[in-house]
Formats: structure tokens, sequence, C-alpha cells
């Protein structure tokens, strides 16, 4: 996709459309799936929601995961004390869905695995099930720390917020 091209959408897209998207009966529920998930597992999970990309950052070349990137530090989400907080990233206008790992899941998970959830998701949404593709997407990522990562008896503290941010 050209810098043209991503410019346009940024501009002219489905971005207005973040709040019929991702109403607040999705947001409690995605809060709630991520609250129930953590309980399986020792890592955090964010998510975040951008409608779009101001058009003269597109300009300079910020994208999806660079801007990914960005956000996974302005929510702290690197700052667990495990190293392994996940931020799972929607940018509506370009229909993209980025996951970035910290550092200590990163060791274990590969990044095509990472991929594959966002893609599943990415089709999910484009046949306009945004639940499901959401559930489905936070249900994934809570297996593969559920598998690297997993909990025991002990209550670990709720470091990031459960509920997505709307960027």
């Amino acid at each position: 996709m050209t810098r043209l091209q991503r410019l346009l959408m940024n501009l002219f897209g489905e971005w207005f459309q973040v709040r019929r998207r991702f109403p607040a009966s999705l947001l409690d529920e995605m809060t709630q799936a991520v609250a129930t998930g953590e309980r399986s597992h020792k890592g955090e999970v964010c998510i975040a929601v951008e409608s779009r990309l101001a058009p003269l950052a597109v300009l300079e070349g910020l994208d999806a995961p660079i801007r990914a990137a960005q956000v996974f530090g302005q929510l702290h989400v690197w700052n667990t004390e495990h190293n392994n907080g996940v931020l799972l990233y929607i940018l509506m206008a370009e229909h993209r869905i980025e996951i970035v790992a910290d550092r200590g899941i990163a060791r274990y998970v590969a990044q095509g695995e990472w991929d594959t959830i966002c893609a599943r998701m990415r089709e999910r949404f484009v046949s306009g099930a945004w639940r499901e593709g959401c559930l489905e997407g936070i249900a994934a990522v809570h297996a593969l720390l559920t598998q690297h990562f997993p909990g025991n008896d002990k209550v670990e503290p709720d470091e990031l917020s459960d509920r997505p941010v709307l960027l």
C-alpha cells in the first residue's frame, strides 16, 4: 500500500465508525474477556483501538507497526514484572491489527503466531463479525500466554487496565 493510499484511508476511511464497531457493550465484554483470561496466566493483555493516524504523520512515514510500538510504550505495556505484556492494537482507518509482545513472551512466541491471530481477527472484521473477531483474538492471545506463562495458586496483581483504550 502506498503512502498516498494510506493517507486517503486515514482521511476518508471508516475511522469514524469506531463507536459503532466498538460500542460500550463490546468494550465491556472485551474487558471481561481480558480479566478472565489473565486469571489463567502471569501475562498482561492490553488492547488499544485507534480510529486513524494524523495525515501529517502518515506523510512522514508513520504506519501501523510503528504506531503500535509507540502505543506499547505510551500505555506502559513494557513495564510488567515478568516482561510479558502483550498489546493488541487495532487501527480502524487502515484495517490493520498489530500485536506487540514484550521481550519476556517474545522469547517463546514467534511473530508468525501473533500474525496468525491478527489474520483471523481481520477475517472476522471483514465479514462484519467485530465482536467475534475481538473475543476470539483475545482468547488466542490468552492461550499463548497460558502455554508459556501459566498461572499458579498465587493471585497476580493486575498491572495494566483490562479495559480497551480508544485512542
